[in-house]
């Protein structure tokens, strides 16, 4: 963790996250759907994730970078408005698995797949909650130092290094 920027929202139980709670390691990913380098990550993340099972804490925060990606902001909408139905992690890995498919229908599409109840995930859309984590998460992002897409943040320190997946592996278990 060569960085000296430091995650100016702690890790709370509001945030997404997998494996256990009281994880020694917890990865925080500032991301973007639409983003080919997170789509990129995605893969690695989920090798990590395997790799360190109960070591791991993997958080996401939404970090949609509207003007070079104009389907972002939508699709983190669905992702958190799909959360609300308990399938945030289905949409999340729905929304990477097929990244060049972000537009309003193939996300109705998605929504259906997961069975949600889309009467509920537009009200949730509208509401205002789900654009208020988002922007909750960009702000966060933003005042850790977050400037691009996807950082990483590694027990609260700005991860810099390479997210390879070896190489990150190897960084990871270098803090075990």
């Amino acid at each position: 963790m060569s960085s000296s920027s430091r995650l100016k929202i702690p890790v709370s139980k509001e945030d997404h996250f997998q494996g256990p709670e009281s994880a020694p390691l917890v990865l925080v990913e500032f991301g973007d759907y639409q983003c080919p380098y997170c789509g990129k990550a995605f893969p690695i993340v989920k090798r990590l994730q395997g790799a360190l099972g109960n070591n791991l804490k993997f958080v996401f925060r939404n970090f949609p970078l509207s003007e070079m990606h104009p389907d972002a902001l939508n699709a983190a909408k669905f992702a958190e408005a799909a959360a609300v139905q308990g399938k945030f992690w289905e949409m999340h890995d729905l929304l990477y698995e097929n990244q060049a498919n972000l537009d309003a229908e193939s996300l109705a599409g998605y929504a259906k797949g997961l069975n949600l109840d889309l009467e509920k995930l537009n009200k949730a859309t509208e509401s205002g909650s789900v654009e208020r984590r988002i922007e909750a998460d960009f702000e966060g992002g933003a005042r850790s130092g977050v400037n691009g897409t996807p950082s990483f943040f590694v027990n609260g320190i700005r991860y810099d290094g390479d997210w390879a997946y070896g190489p990150f592996l190897s960084a990871l278990k270098r803090l075990l």
